[in-house]
């Protein structure tokens, strides 16, 4: 039967939207390195700026989790691992690394996320993936050999590559539980989702960061970007509120609004908006080899993402993020 054309361009107007906040949120998450990398060589430890980032985007979002205080008896499990994985893992982890290795590298390494996931369903669930998937995840790991320089014996800190893997395995979460309970009336609110997860990764990150002991001076003066000298609370003020609330907030809106494939194909400009910012503001220059090699990490996990066939089609599943019958209570915490 043919769809009505209000129908129609409803739905095209939607998935429109969710592609233009997609691109937002990429572009904003790409900006949270360049802006704290600079804080972390002034003299913070790497999870002080994780602490703040976090505790100051809860509070900025803590009316919303007032307003949905019903999601702590509804959705226990979805905030718990929301706040554990999606906000303090990803955020602890990344920043952990860029202070160990290039903003760019982390990245690169990070989006071996489709990868894992495909690795989960194939190997874990024992259930197929198609051939161009398994391609995409072939591809991804041999463009992050160049990425990491193997032949030279890996010529960045191991600790650092690490912990960006450890980045890479917490946004497979990010993904999955963004797009937790997106159909049916009983959907949580996106944005109470939010919230809570960073009042709780806030929560977490204050045990392990130990808050108190931070060098509050350095907020109080300067960080250079490349030699340019810039205010520690500007850097600060772009983290929290470009670069933490409105990028959870058009992201995790976004993957409601199309899938978590297709959110994650476009997350993947991440990595270039965020490798081409620290080229320009911090001067980190990647080799021949590493361009080369982080176009293939990005083309493999586009077509790790991409080629997910839809819903209930009875078809291998082959996706970045799982299908949407995947996302249940049980996997999440």
């Amino acid at each position: 039967m043919p769809v009505p054309t209000s129908v129609s361009t409803r739905s095209h107007q939607g998935k429109g939207a969710g592609l233009s906040l997609a691109l937002l949120s990429a572009v904003a998450f790409g900006g949270s390195g360049v802006a704290a990398k600079p804080l972390i060589e002034a003299g913070l430890d790497p999870l002080h700026v994780v602490w703040l980032r976090v505790a100051g985007a809860a509070l900025v979002m803590l009316p919303l989790a007032v307003r949905h205080r019903g999601l702590i008896r509804r959705r226990p499990g979805l905030l718990a691992g929301f706040g554990l994985f999606a906000v303090a893992g990803v955020q602890a982890c990344y920043f952990a690394a860029i202070s160990r290795i290039p903003v760019g590298v982390a990245l690169l390494v990070e989006y071996l996320a489709p990868a894992l996931v495909l690795g989960w369903v194939r190997f874990v669930q024992r259930r197929p993936v198609t051939r161009a998937a398994a391609v995409g995840v072939v591809l991804a790991v041999g463009g992050l050999a160049c990425v990491v320089e193997v032949w030279s014996g890996l010529g960045f800190d191991v600790l650092g590559l690490l912990l960006a893997l450890g980045a890479a395995c917490c946004q497979v979460g990010y993904f999955v539980l963004s797009d937790q309970g997106s159909d049916g009336a009983e959907a949580p609110d996106p944005l109470g989702v939010i919230a809570y997860g960073l009042l709780i990764g806030a929560a977490v990150l204050t045990v392990v960061s130990r808050p108190w002991s931070m060098d509050r001076s350095v907020l109080t003066g300067s960080a250079e970007m490349d030699g340019t000298p810039v205010a520690a609370l500007v850097l600060l003020g772009w983290i929290v509120l470009v670069a933490t609330v409105a990028a959870y907030i058009t992201g995790v809106v976004s993957v409601r609004r199309l899938s978590p494939q297709v959110a994650g194909v476009v997350a993947c400009l991440e990595a270039v908006i965020a490798t081409v910012l620290a080229w320009v503001l911090l001067g980190e220059h990647l080799s021949a080899p590493q361009i080369v090699g982080g176009a293939v990490v990005l083309t493999g996990a586009f077509i790790a993402q991409s080629s997910a066939p839809a819903k209930n089609s009875g078809k291998p599943v082959a996706g970045g993020g799982p299908e949407r019958e995947l996302s249940t209570p049980g996997t999440t915490a």
